[in-house]
């Protein structure tokens, strides 16, 4: 892939590793995990460069509005939303299989309660952490992580849903529609869930919770490409965020997290299936 889509650029790339790159990938492309791509000498991307992503350029000028709307909004002081395993909903991975229960994510309650005090804020776990709850508070939210699991509907992206705990007569999911018609106003949202970058492939990106939430008003989205390992993407995610508290860059601020979680789980499943998309700053 290095050989394909970065060789014939290379000369055109920045020498300054802090400088952004942003790929606008088409169709499958989108799935690539940029960071990881090795160029003939075994260095990754990742290691030269700060990468972002966008699924247009129209998309890009959007993002660069919301950004600028949010930052000349005075009242946008709102509290972090932090949300970690949830008590997970039963669902039916296929049509006609019966429901099940999702799987608890240990991983994930432990990687917000790591990085809620970051963040200035309570993590809401287990039963608390209800579709009822969570959703009256997110347009308020000014940074909203949910680590959880995400339900791919790859034939209707919008279908896409948010594991959170079920309650009264909801059934817990909260679907890439719903986000769509909601107006947030975070500067920020991490899904570190399974799979949250994917949907339906389409000739302008994925449809799915990175459309929905930029739809939303949302100028900066982070989404992973695979299903990610509890430990390594918790390592991934504290680094993350004490990095964005000393510089607000989260193109870098990733980066940086990156090549920290690479030290210690040099596997690229480990820490190359996060993508940022949209803006930096």
């Amino acid at each position: 892939m290095h050989q394909l889509l970065i060789d014939p650029i290379q000369t055109l790339l920045p020498k300054d590793p802090n400088v952004h790159v942003i790929f606008i990938p088409q169709a499958s492309l989108f799935q690539v995990p940029f960071p990881a791509l090795q160029d003939a000498n075994g260095t990754y991307l990742i290691e030269k460069h700060t990468i972002l992503t966008a699924p247009s350029i129209q998309v890009l000028a959007l993002t660069r509005q919301q950004r600028q709307k949010l930052a000349s909004q005075a009242s946008h002081s709102g509290n972090a939303l932090v949300l970690g395993n949830p008590t997970m909903p039963s669902v039916s991975l296929s049509p006609g299989e019966p429901k099940r229960q999702l799987s608890p994510l240990p991983g994930a309650e432990a990687e917000a309660r790591a990085i809620a005090p970051l963040l200035k804020t309570q993590a809401i776990t287990g039963a608390q952490g209800t579709k009822a709850a969570i959703v009256p508070k997110m347009p308020q939210a000014s940074i909203i992580h949910l680590a959880t699991h995400g339900l791919l509907d790859d034939v209707r992206g919008l279908g896409s849903a948010i594991a959170l705990a079920p309650s009264g007569s909801d059934d817990g999911l909260l679907t890439a529609e719903e986000i769509f018609d909601m107006k947030l106003q975070a500067n920020l949202v991490v899904l570190s869930a399974c799979n949250t970058g994917e949907g339906r492939i389409t000739g302008d990106g994925v449809i799915g919770w990175s459309r929905a939430l930029i739809s939303a008003g949302v100028p900066s989205v982070i989404v992973s490409l695979w299903a990610v390992p509890d430990a390594p993407t918790s390592e991934l995610m504290r680094s993350f965020y004490q990095n964005l508290q000393n510089n607000p860059d989260k193109a870098q601020a990733l980066r940086q997290a990156m090549l920290t979680t690479m030290k210690t789980h040099p596997q690229p499943r480990n820490w190359a299936a996060f993508t940022l998309i949209g803006e930096s700053e």
